[in-house]
């Protein structure tokens, strides 16, 4: 009997762990290919200290090829999926178009973030999802506080050093505040600034922020951060920010340089426009075994789901709740799916996903954080030893375990490295201008 062809769209917390636990489970029963842009997945809890300069960012990425020998990588784009025909489409960066057959389909495709019509924004926003953007923040910061020790057009150094954040949820919250806290730092190298020139503005549409985290601690993380001098609006909304300049919808208008988008992510687009069955978000209706199925609730046979992409009832909280697209529940939610693949396959009963959410955590800068597990509320250092401790736990391989480890031990004697390489994005644009001269 021939080997079962299983296709995983998605290389990220649910591709991964995925098809590690099939591959376990299934043996030589499966023949598994995994599609993904990117032949890494980002460990995107830890891009904020990347983004700061606490990790390697290169240590918060796992490589797809190494973690999953015998299992077949497609680096490309997933452009369309017909499960009727049970094949899906892919394109790579070159253009060129390949369909991929298969008999059972794992949809991890995860979630894009969810962008606005806002005059300006496509132009100069930054998100803030992937290793590359937290490094493009990283050089943007740094080069901006460079640029403005070098001029002496007050305008043009205030509006270099005011960084606009949008979207006051956790990748906001903490880009917002890791970001500050290694800014503030660079300017000891550089004493033609002071503190008091930095300026970090986060606009937020809802009436607080970090709502996981209940009123009282994210009231408390509202007060810390306005304390440091962060500028925090709530029930405000970007309006525009055409060529820097930022208008906000409580009348205030500056110039800014720098605006990271935080506000929000949506399911992959291609699940629209897919034979997939939706909920009313735009996610994959899955039902709590992580199997696909229909607006009537048959399971629709050789279709898995899981992750920020799906829709699934959660069960630790009763009738009509869902589970939040969070690393804690989608690494959770992988392995139950490899286990029920590798049993449906073998004709096995599969089990239902509930899982009680152990609570979240949050860093706000070196030795700052905020946290609540299990019921217990933490505030500053054991807060954010807390946030290292459990995320160190969390992310996958012994080899990027210890290469964090040693990033954390090495900063503890030597200060972090606050150096600019944003000449990194043009690298032949030296060897052009030697060329031309």
């Amino acid at each position: 009997m021939s080997a079962t062809r299983v296709l995983i769209l998605g290389g990220g917390y649910v591709g991964l762990y995925t098809a590690l636990t099939l591959k376990k489970k299934a043996g030589n029963h499966v023949d598994i290919t995994m599609v993904d842009r990117r032949p890494y997945m980002t460990y995107q809890p830890f891009l904020p200290e990347a983004a700061a300069g606490s990790i390697e960012p290169r240590h918060v990425v796992v490589p797809l090829r190494r973690e999953l020998e015998g299992i077949r990588i497609v680096q490309g784009k997933i452009t369309e999926i017909v499960h009727a025909d049970k094949r899906a489409r892919v394109e790579t960066d070159f253009g060129d178009t390949r369909d991929i057959e298969y008999d059972e389909v794992v949809i991890a495709l995860g979630a894009v973030p969810r962008t606005l019509p806002i005059p300006g924004l496509a132009e100069m926003g930054i998100g803030f999802k992937w290793v590359e953007e937290a490094i493009n923040l990283r050089n943007m910061v740094l080069g901006r506080i460079a640029r403005a020790a070098t001029t002496e057009d007050p305008h043009l150094r205030r509006k270099l050093l005011t960084f606009v954040f949008v979207g006051g949820g956790f990748a906001g919250i903490e880009a917002f505040a890791e970001t500050e806290d290694m800014a503030r730092a660079a300017l000891r190298h550089y004493p033609e600034l002071q503190p008091a020139d930095l300026r970090f503005v986060m606009v937020e549409a809802a009436t607080r922020i970090l709502p996981e985290m209940g009123e009282e601690m994210g009231g408390y993380t509202l007060e810390v951060l306005r304390k440091r001098g962060m500028e925090i609006y709530l029930a405000t909304r970007l309006e525009s920010c055409v060529d820097g300049r930022i208008e906000l919808s409580d009348g205030q208008k500056f110039d800014a340089d720098t605006v990271v988008w935080t506000a929000g992510v949506k399911p992959n687009p291609v699940i629209s426009s897919s034979d997939l069955p939706t909920g009313p978000r735009g996610h994959i209706n899955t039902l709590p075994t992580l199997q696909v199925a229909d607006n009537d609730g048959n399971v629709i046979p050789g279709i898995w789901a899981a992750g920020d992409c799906a829709q699934i009832p959660d069960l630790a909280k009763g009738e009509g709740a869902w589970c939040a697209p969070s690393a804690q529940h989608a690494v959770r939610q992988a392995r139950l799916l490899g286990a029920n693949m590798a049993a449906a396959l073998h004709g096995r009963p599969v089990k239902e996903y509930k899982h009680k959410h152990l609570g979240t955590v949050a860093s706000l800068g070196l030795n700052k954080g905020v946290a609540q597990i299990m019921g217990v509320k933490l505030r500053g250092w054991p807060a954010w030893f807390m946030h290292r401790t459990y995320h160190m736990s969390q992310i996958p391989s012994f080899n990027r375990k210890a290469r964090v480890v040693v990033d954390w031990t090495t900063a503890l004697f030597f200060r972090r490295d606050l150096v600019s390489m944003g000449r990194i994005h043009e690298p032949r644009r030296a060897f052009k201008e030697a060329s031309d001269s």
